[in-house]
């Protein structure tokens, strides 16, 4: 058991769990399903997972209190003709003036510009916990003693290595917990690219790799990476998260071909089957462009239910601060509207639960929503969730090569190793992980991905988002 860590003054709280071993998914591992997770007598799984299928009926509330922020231009659909003309371009400048007409981006901003990325990040965790305070609710690990369920927490050797290589996206969506956009210029390099790929390599537990960003499509190494991938015989599936989007930027004509031709899986966002929803979340025209890019994808033969053998997975994120529709299903409903309206096609849909950090977190703190969401996670904890969280079976690496148990740790800078158990102060990786004060380890502190097996998982008040629920997978 290890107590929560609290230091008052600058109100950055830590809390850790311990690890150990077995294993699979989370929003960030799509790779097989969570289990035996849904209910059999038609009763929601958890108190409030019974949002309707019907996602694009789904409004979201006045705030609460009254926000001076603007509505977003959520436009129409307009339907198949005129549409390759309609998504020809670049969409960077349309999603630039968005952010600057958008007040919360700009109050973001100036807040960033002010207090800097640290003190925002511990800000946002204390909001966190202060929620939790006042609901009574303990740290996460506490949490998962009382459910008797702390020793399912278990780290096993990493199959998955997500990688994360750029936050520049030519999207700027309101929920994106990395706080993408095309203003970020963080990207990968060379150097650290070939140390991931070296890691892979010697890590013949790892049969996946993934793909993220931001858009990593718009890396210059997201081609290397796939290519050099397809070389590793272990290497089973290249995964490849993908904003739709990107496929109708100049420049990425190829870009379907070359996924095709790498047999990539492609793991697409799509937070709805209407225009009106997908663009109030993702920004003007990302609808049109993305059934633009489903159809170029459909041509190459991904997402065919017959034949083909080229995935195609969508994914769904809830709108406001609600948890999503039972995933079977939503499945359903999608391939429903998307066939019949737009001849699409595509394999499997996965929902998430939005997770409380980042611009979503600050979307929920400006409505004073902030701890209504927490409870609404807390009550909605399924103990069935924990033994396929990805930090049991993913490395996650960032686009600097520093380490983390998983993406959304990432964002928070949590780093793999960054709480050094009783005992263990300067032995192993925990010599080179700086501890609770520094950043965690770096690929460059090990060669094979079995090193850290035994290090401890790190958990915070967030987690409660990937165990509400069907889980954020």
């Amino acid at each position: 058991k290890h107590p929560e860590v609290e230091a008052k003054g600058e109100g950055m709280i830590r809390q850790f769990v311990r690890a150990g071993s077995n294993a699979v998914l989370s929003r960030t591992s799509i790779t097989r399903p969570l289990g035996s997770l849904s209910s059999n007598d038609g009763k929601p799984v958890t108190p409030d997972f019974n949002t309707t299928v019907n996602v694009a009926d789904i409004r979201l509330s006045k705030p609460k209190p009254k926000s001076n922020t603007t509505s977003q231009n959520t436009g129409t659909w307009e339907g198949l003709k005129g549409l390759e003309e309609r998504t020809k371009g670049s969409l960077i400048d349309a999603t630039l003036k968005e952010m600057e007409d958008d007040d919360d981006f700009q109050l973001t901003a100036e807040r960033l510009k002010t207090l800097g990325q640290k003190k925002m990040t511990q800000e946002e965790r204390k909001n966190r916990r202060r929620a939790l305070d006042n609901l009574g609710v303990p740290d996460f690990y506490t949490f998962l003693e009382k459910e008797k369920v702390a020793n399912e927490l278990k780290r096993s050797p990493s199959e998955i290595l997500q990688l994360n290589i750029g936050l520049y996206c030519n999207q700027a969506c309101s929920h994106c917990h990395v706080e993408s956009s095309p203003k970020r210029s963080e990207m990968m390099d060379r150097k650290t690219s070939e140390r991931c790929l070296t890691i892979l390599k010697n890590s013949p537990s790892i049969h996946t790799l993934d793909i993220t960003g931001g858009a990593p499509e718009l890396n210059s190494e997201f081609r290397y990476l796939v290519t050099e991938a397809r070389k590793i015989p272990h290497v089973k599936e290249i995964i490849d998260r993908c904003n739709l989007t990107v496929l109708t930027e100049p420049g990425q004509e190829d870009l379907a071909e070359f996924l095709a031709e790498n047999e990539v899986k492609v793991v697409a966002s799509l937070p709805c089957y209407s225009a009106k929803n997908v663009n109030q979340q993702r920004g003007k025209g990302v609808f049109d462009r993305s059934i633009q890019a489903l159809r170029t994808l459909n041509s190459f033969g991904y997402g065919k239910q017959h034949g083909g053998g080229l995935t195609l997975d969508l994914v769904y994120n809830p709108l406001g601060a609600f948890l999503p529709p039972p995933q079977d299903a939503l499945e359903e409903k999608y391939k429903e509207e998307l066939m019949q309206t737009f001849g699409i096609e595509f394999n499997n849909l996965y929902t998430i639960t939005n997770m409380p950090i980042k611009r979503f977190a600050d979307f929920l703190f400006r409505r004073n929503e902030l701890q209504e969401y927490m409870n609404l996670l807390v009550n909605n904890f399924n103990p069935g969730t924990v033994t396929g969280l990805m930090c049991t079976n993913t490395l996650n690496v960032s686009w600097d090569g520093t380490v983390y148990d998983c993406d959304f740790n990432q964002q928070l800078a949590l780093g793999a190793g960054s709480y050094v158990p009783e005992g263990m102060e300067g032995k192993g990786l925990y010599a080179k992980s700086g501890g609770e004060d520094g950043k965690g380890v770096s690929v460059f502190d090990f060669e094979s991905a079995l090193e850290l097996v035994d290090t401890e998982i790190v958990v915070d008040s967030h987690c409660f988002g990937c165990t509400a629920g069907m889980g954020s997978s």
